[in-house]
């Protein structure tokens, strides 16, 4: 029985780290395309609040032109 010998026994535990550098770049990605496109819709917007703003004033000079036309019918009608 001298002949048998109890080995310590030794277990090694190998642990592997995936890298996730396709996961990283794939939402670096959609941040960056969801920026952009932030970007476009809220300059789009002023794009259209100053047209509108332009079209108002313009709309507001051609009433002021007809008020003053019509002043002007109005003193000449008057004056004969």
């Amino acid at each position: 029985m001298s002949d048998y010998q109890e080995r310590p026994v030794t277990t090694t535990t190998v642990i592997e780290k995936r890298s996730s550098g396709g996961t990283m770049f794939a939402v670096l990605l959609l941040v960056v395309v969801v920026a952009v496109a932030a970007f476009f819709l809220v300059s789009s917007q002023t794009s259209k609040d100053n047209a509108v703003s332009s079209a108002a004033t313009q709309v507001g000079q051609a009433a002021s032109d007809v008020g003053d036309a019509a002043k002007d019918a109005a003193g000449a009608a008057k004056s004969e």
